[in-house]
């Protein structure tokens, strides 16, 4: 397993690593038991992944629990994200009573004293900003020892200048595929600040394995695709394969875009099975060339109207 410095952390984390969203969860994609999770979990960690990325609110904290129990006894051997911000319950609460109550409900359910790292889960406007109230709290914990590192998991470069030019984030995560490059617009600020950057839904939420197709249709959290938004995302995807190299999967390729950035750290792809983490560990090591990079780069300007018509998310 290659591993990277995560920004001024220093922090070494695997370049692929283990996004925990549907771990635990008994209700979609086909269901996890427990003891396949916890599998699941061991099997990552024999091929060399150490960074591990939940939240409270995944599988209403299943996802917490188990890797409290999987990795409890390997603690100093791991890195562990958790978030605050987005409820099991469904609801959302930036304030700083709350972060202190779910920074104390994570502690527990992963069996730990201190979380690597903490992060605002895709907060409001408002909380970008690091006057509000939680960031203060945030260091406090800091302080305190509850918590190494802090910052802020966003979507768009805009969210990320917020945060940059405003507080004393030192890790952010960043949706950011090949099909949602915005926030490669602020790299820049990022390698200025040398924070360390996590990238979520590095596949576009399974668009970019390949397996999805104008004729798909979904449920549950993908529900929100209408037609129109899948005929289009499968055309982009018709596009993208035209310019990559053929022979290669489109995961492989996808993850290696990824990679090609020397201002990520960690790419989280999620996993259900143990196929899937096979699958995406096995881009560990690859980078795009300068070129093909640069032409993927291209693509996505076309595709979005030179970044001002992004795809729905």
């Amino acid at each position: 397993m290659n591993k990277r410095r995560l920004g001024k952390t220093n922090l070494q984390v695997s370049e692929v690593a283990f996004g925990a969203w549907q771990l635990g969860n008994y209700d979609q994609w086909g269901g996890m038991t427990d003891t396949d999770a916890l599998n699941l979990v061991a099997k990552a960690r024999d091929l060399g992944c150490n960074l591990f990325d939940t939240a409270p609110n995944y599988a209403k904290t299943n996802s917490e629990r188990l890797l409290g129990e999987a990795l409890g006894h390997q603690r100093k051997d791991v890195v562990l994200v958790s978030k605050f911000g987005h409820r099991p319950d469904g609801e959302t609460d930036f304030s700083a009573q709350w972060f202190w109550q779910s920074l104390h409900g994570s502690l527990e359910r992963l069996k730990t004293d201190y979380l690597d790292v903490i992060l605002a889960h895709s907060p409001p406007k408002n909380v970008l900003n690091g006057e509000h109230e939680v960031w203060a709290a945030m260091a406090q914990a800091q302080q305190q020892g509850k918590i190494r590192y802090y910052g802020a998991s966003v979507d768009y470069a805009d969210d990320v200048r917020d945060v940059l030019n405003t507080s004393n984030a030192q890790v952010l995560e960043l949706m950011f595929s090949v099909l949602h490059q915005d926030v490669r617009l602020a790299f820049d600020l990022v390698k200025e600040k040398d924070v360390g950057v996590i990238t979520k839904v590095p596949l576009d939420s399974g668009w970019l394995s390949g397996k999805y197709t104008a004729a798909s249709r979904f449920e549950g959290v993908r529900e929100r695709w209408s037609v129109a938004e899948i005929e289009q995302r499968a055309s982009a995807i018709d596009g993208l394969k035209a310019i990559l190299p053929e022979g290669v999967p489109l995961t492989d390729q996808a993850i290696a875009y990824l990679l090609s950035y020397d201002e990520v750290s960690s790419v989280i792809p999620g996993m259900r099975s143990e196929q899937q983490l096979i699958n995406n560990f096995r881009a560990i090591g690859q980078r795009l060339t300068p070129e093909l990079k640069q032409q993927v780069e291209a693509f996505w300007l076309t595709l979005t109207k030179q970044g001002k018509q992004l795809l729905p998310w």
